[in-house]
């Protein structure tokens, strides 16, 4: 009896021309990722060099004079680490609560059968080029007896245009028919957007996530508007603080010197580490949310 013989997957021969298309792409995508790396790894460098190699201008990417001598004082200051929860407890209700009511506004936008639904498109796209600007902005947080609260550092970037316009974009992607299969089976509205449209929307949802949580975790502006008390300030705001007053300090002043020269990059690390810890996990996400958030507008 013959045996019968199985055949492997055929491979297409690669032609000249698009292995030098390989080539040329993957030299092009290391400059660039090499370009993007470096200016944070300088400041990594710096973060932990010496003054005198900064001022002299010595530093690459490998610290010069290694110390630790910021950090410490940043860390051991006694309010870095209170300020750093502020900044985590913000961020997270923050986030949240943005990415329910940009849900919530976008999910309805995205139905054709909402009356006046392309009317309201209109005035959300007019928000998106024309605001109240800073000073109605800090009246209304005054009127409403807000200031110095932390909802007067959540709600003013609570909803973004742009991102409630991505996401009512992701939501017309979705099969129309399996929302119809949701109705028939006894769905209500509210039924078919939690158990339908939310679970097949992590990709937005979580590419959303990000754009909030950085927003957030950076913002400092809002702190010095609205707050007042030092203990809520968000560790942003602190640094910032922290920045100004060690760049007046005296050049006699030995620790503080070294403080002064490369507290910046220390504070850009401190504040930049997290978001990229956090990247790596939704990354693919993050790709496919906005590839099927620009799939119809």
């Amino acid at each position: 009896m013959a045996k019968a013989t199985t055949m492997g997957p055929m491979k297409i021969k690669e032609s000249g021309g698009y292995r030098t298309f390989k080539v040329f792409n993957a030299i092009i995508l290391t400059l660039i990722s090499i370009a993007m790396l470096y200016p944070f790894l300088y400041l990594v460098a710096q973060s932990f060099s010496s003054t005198q190699a900064i001022v002299a201008g010595e530093v690459g990417l490998i610290p010069k004079d290694f110390n630790v001598d910021t950090y410490k004082y940043v860390i051991t200051d006694g309010k870095f680490i209170p300020y750093y929860g502020n900044t985590v407890i913000y961020s997270l209700i923050g986030t949240v609560c943005a990415l329910l009511f940009s849900a919530l506004l976008a999910y309805p936008l995205s139905k054709a059968e909402l009356y006046g639904g392309k009317a309201i498109n209109k005035f959300i796209i007019f928000t998106m080029y024309f605001g109240g600007g800073m000073i109605p902005n800090y009246i209304l947080m005054v009127s409403l007896g807000l200031r110095d609260t932390v909802a007067s550092f959540i709600l003013p970037g609570m909803i973004s245009t742009y991102y409630v316009i991505l996401m009512r974009s992701f939501f017309l992607s979705l099969p129309r028919e399996l929302e119809e299969a949701g109705e028939i089976d006894g769905l209500d509205k509210w039924g078919v957007f939690w158990r339908i449209a939310i679970p097949l929307s992590k990709p937005i949802i979580a590419t959303m996530a990000l754009f909030y949580v950085v927003q957030y975790w950076n913002d400092w502006f809002d702190a010095f508007l609205y707050l007042d008390t030092t203990t809520k300030w968000p560790v942003a705001y602190y640094l910032r603080q922290l920045i100004s007053s060690a760049s007046g300090t005296s050049a006699d002043a030995g620790d503080a010197m070294q403080i002064a020269s490369n507290i910046k990059s220390c504070a850009m690390v401190l504040t930049s580490a997290p978001i990229i810890c956090i990247y790596p996990f939704i990354q693919k996400y993050f790709v496919q949310g906005m590839m099927l958030g620009g799939v119809k507008g």
